[in-house]
């Protein structure tokens, strides 16, 4: 694994930090335990989550996440639909994620087709997923900080973020859930000047993202709110099959990008940042310095970007070209019937696995022969990281709990599915 770390630790500044005991006043007599019900809805989490509590005093002693209450069915619903129109079904799962979603469907379909991807195909997702995962990680910035009283730098994750899907709408003509993603490559090419856009994003990004360090590295509330709390070791993570910015902040270089890679990450000069302890400061860093590697990636595949189709020339998966429907009978034909009727899939079943803003994102689906997916299952990381909800904050101040849950990040779209 040629994982680098980015220095998070040189950030902690762990000989003037201090630690508190989280242990409940009164001269070390038991209190009463009392059992609190927190939700069905909190701001700290992207969608609906209920938590059943047990305070003893100010102290959590447990913690019990209640899900389900945003099922829509969508693994479901895609096993009744032709394939290509499963895209913007899965696509509305994590709906910070929406291109990772897409990805994630498209890559086992194109496995299961046996599809080759032009390499132009493959450096515009990259560029749409690393530009997906700055939107996602700045949503989470902008959220988390609100939920620690820092409205300020919400209005700045944001800023950044509208440029963002400024570019999306751009390039798709939507700003979220864009159907850019098709199997066999993407939808359309990019438009004249959009390239050089980007490109001005990611400086203008890396600026930014100095202002946020300006803001928050050495705001002592901030810091107190951070250090040493929602501590989870790196054993305890990878036994409840937690991945992403979380594992990695517990010092575990894992990422599917350089442990197993996929749509041309391995032409990409990029490291991995990971942290020392495990807490909230260290998933903090570890976010951020993923932006900063998200721009270098970006960079490098605009400037290396190939010539060739934008989508496989396979006619049996991919529509016609527009500018043909109006002079092509064949064409109008086949596009009637790709619309109408889908593309057939060969039989047998394919795991797709991606690394997703929250971590890994499978997708498994199994094909009988006809034109609609026989079975469709999502691995969200959202549902599986949310296990590190209770050692994250048992034992801790019920005035971490909220602070903690942001910094995990879940997005529960994506848990309840």
């Amino acid at each position: 694994m040629d994982a680098v770390s980015t220095g998070i630790s040189d950030y902690r500044r762990r000989e003037e930090s201090t630690s508190y005991s989280a242990e409940p006043a009164g001269m070390g007599l038991e209190q009463e335990m009392m059992t609190v019900n927190m939700g069905p809805h909190h701001p700290s989490t992207h969608g609906v989550l209920r938590l059943i509590l047990t305070l003893e005093g100010e102290i959590v002693r447990d913690i019990k996440p209640i899900i389900g209450y945003v099922h829509t069915g969508i693994e479901k619903t895609a096993e009744q639909k032709a394939y290509w129109k499963v895209i913007p079904v899965v696509e509305r799962m994590d709906y910070l994620s929406y291109y990772f979603n897409a990805y994630a469907f498209c890559g086992a379909v194109e496995k299961l087709l046996e599809v080759d991807v032009p390499k132009r195909a493959q450096y515009l997702r990259v560029i749409h997923m690393e530009l997906n995962r700055i939107m996602s990680h700045l949503v989470w910035l902008g959220t988390s900080c609100i939920d620690l009283g820092a409205i300020g730098m919400w209005w700045y994750a944001f800023r950044e973020r509208e440029q963002v899907l400024d570019l999306f709408e751009m390039s798709s003509g939507q700003r979220m859930h864009t159907r850019y993603f098709q199997v066999g490559g993407v939808i359309e090419d990019i438009p004249t000047g959009w390239a050089e856009r980007v490109k001005r994003f990611t400086k203008t990004m890396r600026e930014r993202s100095q202002q946020y360090s300006a803001l928050l590295d050495k705001n002592e509330i901030f810091l107190q709110r951070m250090r040493h709390t929602g501590v989870v070791d790196e054993r305890t993570l990878i036994d409840l099959g937690v991945t992403g910015p979380l594992l990695r902040a517990a010092g575990n270089p894992w990422d599917l990008r350089k442990a197993d890679p996929y749509c041309s990450y391995e032409d990409f000069r990029f490291r991995i940042p990971v942290g020392t302890e495990g807490d909230n400061y260290d998933r903090y860093r570890v976010r951020h310095a993923e932006i900063l590697e998200s721009c270098e990636i970006i960079d490098q595949a605009i400037d290396g970007l190939p010539e060739g189709p934008h989508i496989t020339e396979d006619r049996k998966v991919a529509l016609p070209p527009r500018h043909e429907l109006a002079t092509s009978m064949e064409a109008l034909i086949h596009h009637f019937k790709l619309v109408t009727e889908g593309f057939r899939v060969p039989p047998g079943e394919v795991y797709n696995a991606i690394e997703s803003p929250r971590g890994e994102l499978g997708c498994f689906v199994r094909s009988d022969g006809s034109s609609k997916p026989a079975r469709v299952h999502m691995r969200d990381p959202s549902f599986v990281n949310l296990q590190a909800t209770a050692p994250a904050t048992r034992d801790t101040y019920i005035a971490d709990l909220v602070a903690t849950l942001a910094m995990l990040d879940p997005v529960l779209g994506g848990v309840d599915r």
